[in-house]
């Protein structure tokens, strides 16, 4: 069931799916990493007004799925999700930071962000023809 939020001035239900891969695709995680990720994903989405729906992970990516306000650009919110992660993860877990010492970076540089939720194209494209249009 889709999430209806609301906002100063707006009603919103916008939900984006990401993924993340680690640097190399390297498999590195384990599940005490995974539990730690998704705090530090969690307190990175209450800085920016979002939601983090669902999380979770395997050893060499991790999947986010979270509800974020109209005011958020997704390419800040990544921005911000990766780098701190990565700094946080790697200063507190020594192997993962042995592992990439020479990149200083657990993240590849690339993303993957989908729009997820709501209607199928086929039913919005449908209403929105359907409307009474004067003449």
């Amino acid at each position: 069931m889709t999430q209806v939020r609301t906002g100063r001035h707006c009603t919103f239900a916008m939900h984006v799916h990401l993924a993340f891969v680690t640097k190399y695709r390297h498999k590195v995680f384990v599940d005490r990493h995974l539990n730690r990720m998704e705090e530090i994903m969690r307190e990175v989405c209450a800085d920016f007004e979002t939601e983090l729906v669902e999380f979770n992970g395997e050893n060499g990516h991790v999947h986010l799925l979270m509800n974020f306000p109209p005011k958020v650009a997704v390419s800040k919110l990544v921005n911000s999700l990766k780098g701190v992660s990565s700094r946080r993860m790697r200063q507190e877990f020594p192997d993962l930071a042995q592992r990439y010492y020479r990149a200083n970076k657990l993240w590849s540089g690339s993303y993957f962000a989908g729009s997820a939720g709501g209607a199928p194209l086929s039913i919005l494209r449908q209403y929105i023809e359907q409307q009474n249009r004067p003449q």
